[in-house]
């Protein structure tokens, strides 16, 4: 048994959830370049003369740690920088694939090219820009692009139809005044990407784009401004039309990915579409009235009226009703809320009116802290994310060269009079067809909304490592009390020795569990209460994690605990040994007492086990777990709980410190370990677990150690998180499949010129939007 007294930092929510509130890191300035920088995304950070320093780039990081002291006297001005990691604002925008480059105004990111999107998703947020400005440029390129085409193309047709000889070289020009605006309008955004590319010296997708229609187009313009400079066969080979339909066809994958991108956070916006936008607040007068919802402050009274959503957290004051928890549990079961129960904002409430008073508002609410936990999570990097980033690290490099040798190939081996033409063609359809954006949005789009998919079912991951790593951990270790069990112990014996009274032995204990908030001490306390004894006052209170608690009370010395806890305090427990094996033999805990050092009596606990439990724990083992129960109670009392529930291997007695040493133990031994718990005394085996899963009706501590939280507190999401990470990392596979198999079998095809540069750009696009729409497919995975 372990008892604690101290409150843990953070906040209880209503529901007995608990989330840390949240504070906005404090900005940090690059001194190098003097660019805000969030200390939590910061690209590195350096110790000098005792002060941390961080920075927004490793360009920075370098400049810096070769001389120091150039940058420290008076400090650089603010500048602009293409990784500016801004510290945060009113509206953050960062990049899904890079998630370190974040910036305080749209643009794109300067590493990869993609658009950055606001991290901060609002519910009834209005058109994205982007998209907007897309479609246009699409829809005038198409508009232009059609007429070029039939220009281009009208050498298909029965000779009847073809332009005079007389007209060509009129036709060639009006190609090219078609092409014009809408290669550098309509692809101004690609090109100006693929600048910003340049002078980051980063290489992404926008880089080969633009090197592909810029050399289709240009290519063409010499060779209409100046057909002399081409042999005779060459001098009406134009490929506006090329560069024209590049153009369109990719800006058309960029709407569409846009869109399909936009769905991912539908996760996010449903959180926030639950809380209503007022609340009906009662007067002091006892008159009411609906305001907005940002003006309800904690203390206020409100009404909810059936079937409306419940605005803040707080605490029911009149009224009762049945309410609907599963949009923030996963749960479908209503629960019933009567005086003094505690209700979540954003939650339904049934048939009942109910008042409330308001404990939690806006930023402070259970809903507010876990979409923000979400997204911090869906912006985080999975393990296999460092495999990918490596090999995009020379993909584009790769391309070039792939493209280069393509182009000097035809132009050696291929016959006259087309070789140059097919040279700069077959070279362009090798950088339009690779793509690079494919394989970077693999992971995070499938983190991204299978994070989103576990919070809309009641099971917060805090990061993608945790969501990659549950589908293969073998071994699940658990805490008894408030895990397997409701954590609500309830006193069922006092066992007086001979010279003690039972009553009068309950009071002095509840006296000294009175400082204490472990669920057997409020067991105590509840149990005096109920009976009509009033606690006595205790002078002194000291507890002894493991074992119990020492104090003393009305001036008397006072041990409850473990029979070693007596022992060490000069009393010995033998005369009530057989009694309490016999109390233990039926799952029940037993807390030996001692007064003025004699013997006094014992106090017998039951904490019922959750009806969920054996549901759960037959869950677990069909999906191959090995189940090991850890309790710091008797192995008499932990090995009878143990029998009723199938657990396949029970540790008794262990200490606060050595269930981080059990997990330690089984991973030494190759087995990957998931730890679910939900007290102070889990959090260091939380920690040291390769998956910590912490109870949602647990404390701060245990939920700050653990990698996934249960809403709920119920071991059956632990199953279903575990399917949810199995579909999750499937979907990054087919993902990874899907991108490189697409480049693997496309760049030989575009060099030998069997893929045309037009169908390069249609397929390059594809390749995009099936890693989305992949990724898009577990927002209907079944948990």
């Amino acid at each position: 048994m372990s008892h604690t007294h101290d409150q843990p930092p953070g906040t209880s929510q209503p529901g007995g959830f608990s989330l840390p509130l949240l504070s906005a890191p404090a900005g940090a300035v690059d001194p190098v370049c003097g660019m805000t920088v969030d200390p939590a995304h910061a690209a590195g950070s350096l110790v000098h003369d005792g002060r941390t320093y961080n920075f927004c780039s490793l360009h920075c990081v370098e400049k810096f740690r070769a001389n120091p002291g150039a940058y420290l006297e008076g400090g650089p001005a603010p500048a602009a920088c293409p990784y500016a990691v801004c510290a945060p604002g009113p509206v953050e925008y960062f990049c899904p694939m890079d998630p370190e480059v974040v910036s305080d105004r749209p643009g794109s990111c300067p590493k990869c090219g993609m658009a950055l999107e606001p991290r901060t998703v609002s519910a009834d947020e209005g058109p994205n820009p982007e998209l907007l400005d897309m479609i246009r440029r699409f829809w005038i390129g198409l508009v232009l692009s059609l007429p070029l085409f039939a220009l281009a193309m009208s050498h298909l047709l029965p000779a009847r139809f073809h332009l005079p000889h007389d007209w060509q070289a009129a036709a060639d020009w009006l190609q090219m005044l078609l092409a014009t605006p809408v290669v550098f309008w309509c692809g101004w955004p690609f090109f100006r990407r693929a600048w910003v590319s340049l002078t980051a010296r980063s290489l992404n997708m926008f880089t080969l784009i633009a090197l592909g229609v810029a050399a289709a187009y240009f290519y063409s313009v010499a060779a209409t401004v100046a057909p002399g400079l081409f042999p005779e066969g060459l001098q009406h080979q134009q490929y506006f039309e090329s560069a024209a339909a590049i153009t369109v066809l990719v800006l058309l994958g960029q709407v569409l990915e846009v869109r399909a991108r936009g769905r991912t956070s539908a996760a996010i916006k449903q959180l926030l579409g639950l809380a209503p936008k007022t609340a009906r607040r009662l007067r002091p007068d006892g008159a009411e009235e609906d305001v907005p919802l940002d003006q309800v402050r904690p203390g206020d009274l409100l009404r909810v009226r059936p079937g409306e959503k419940v605005p803040v957290d707080g605490v029911v004051t009149e009224g009762h009703s049945a309410v609907d928890e599963s949009m923030i549990s996963g749960e479908p079961i209503p629960v019933e809320k009567e005086a003094d129960a505690r209700v979540i904002g954003g939650t339904l409430n049934g048939t009942g009116s109910l008042v409330l008073r308001a404990e939690r508002v806006g930023a402070d609410t259970l809903l507010a802290q876990i979409v923000h936990l979400v997204g911090e999570a869906q912006r985080s990097r999975a393990p296999v994310q460092r495999l990918v980033d490596r090999v995009a690290g020379w993909f584009v490099p790769a391309v070039l060269a792939v493209a280069v040798l393509t182009f000097v190939l035809w132009l050696l081996l291929y016959p006259e009079p087309d070789r140059l033409g097919r040279a700069v063609v077959n070279a362009a359809a090798v950088l339009i067809i690779a793509c690079p954006c494919a394989l970077g949005l693999a992971t995070p789009m499938a983190i991204v909304v299978g994070i989103g998919r576990g919070a809309q079912s009641g099971i917060l991951f805090r990061d993608a490592a945790a969501l990659e790593v549950l589908h293969r951990a073998d071994t699940l270790v658990v805490d008894k009390t408030g895990t397997l069990t409701e954590g609500k112990p309830r006193l069922v014996a006092v066992e007086p020795f001979e010279g003690f009274d039972a009553d009068e032995l309950l009071r002095l204990a509840a006296g000294l569990e009175l400082a204490s908030e472990h669920p057997l001490a409020s067991a105590v306390v509840s149990a005096a209460r109920e009976k009509g004894l009033v606690p006595a006052k205790a002078d002194d209170f000291r507890s002894v994690p493991g074992k119990g608690v020492v104090g003393r009370v009305e001036g008397r010395t006072v041990v409850l605990g473990s029979a070693e806890l007596l022992t060490e305090n000069g009393v010995s427990a033998e005369p009530l040994r057989a009694r309490a094996d016999v109390r233990r033999g039926e799952g029940e805990t037993v807390m030996l007492a001692a007064v003025d050092g004699r013997l006094a009596g014992l106090f017998a606990v039951a904490d019922p086990i959750r009806p969920s439990t054996p549901e759960a724990l037959h869950l677990l083992h069909e999906d191959g777990f090995r189940i090991i129960m850890v309790s710091g109670d008797s192995a008499v009392t932990a090995e009878a709980v143990g029998r009723r529930l199938g657990i396949d291997q029970v540790m008794a007695g262990v200490l606060p410190e050595g269930k981080a040493a059990v997990v330690q133990r089984l991973q030494a031994e190759g087995h990957v370990v998931a730890m679910a718990g939900d007290g102070v005394n889990d959090a260091p085996a939380l920690a040291q677990a390769q998956v910590g899963l912490a109870m949602g009706t647990g404390t701060d501590v245990a939920i700050e150690s653990a990698g996934v939280t249960l809403v709920h507190g119920d071991l059956r999401a632990v199953a279903r998180a575990r399917r949810l990470s199995r579909a999750t990392v499937r979907g990054i596979r087919q993902n990874l499949f899907l991108a490189f198999v697409y480049n693997t079998l496309a760049l030989p095809l575009a060099a030998l010129g069997i893929v045309t540069p037009v169908w390069a750009s249609a397929a390059m696009s594809l390749s995009s939007l099936s890693v989305v729409g992949n990724a898009l497919r577990l927002r209907r995975a079944r948990l």
